[in-house]
């Protein structure tokens, strides 16, 4: 069994910081590319930023030059930091990773449960 979890979300003002976290933990064999999506209120899922094990990163175009995703791969651990919030990055922000099964050598994906954030105009 292999899980993500999310924290690190919460209100805050326009302008304002946000830094959110995401540890994997389980039977990996091996962690891959790591991402955190969102899904605004009556949106759907999107794409926010990517980082593969060697640290290339992506990002969606509406985050480009406030949001920066990192990872520590000892920890297990994916970040994302959220600069120059704005009301239109409210959303439920939620972790993706693609990992190795140390049992079944098996390529699988596990999501979080998400973490809300709002941004007070």
């Amino acid at each position: 069994q292999v899980q993500v979890v999310e924290s690190g979300g919460g209100l805050v003002q326009t302008g304002g910081s946000l830094r959110l976290s995401c540890v994997a933990s389980g039977r990996i064999s091996s962690l891959n590319t790591m991402g955190w999506y969102r899904r605004g209120p009556g949106q759907q899922r999107e794409l926010v930023a990517t980082i593969t094990r060697g640290g290339r990163t992506n990002y969606a175009d509406s985050v480009k030059g406030r949001f920066t995703i990192s990872r520590d791969n000892v920890k297990n651990t994916a970040y994302l930091q959220m600069n120059d919030l704005k009301p239109e990055d409210t959303a439920v922000y939620s972790c993706n990773a693609q990992y190795k099964d140390a049992i079944t050598y098996h390529y699988l994906e596990v999501w979080g449960q998400g973490t809300l954030v709002t941004v007070s105009p």
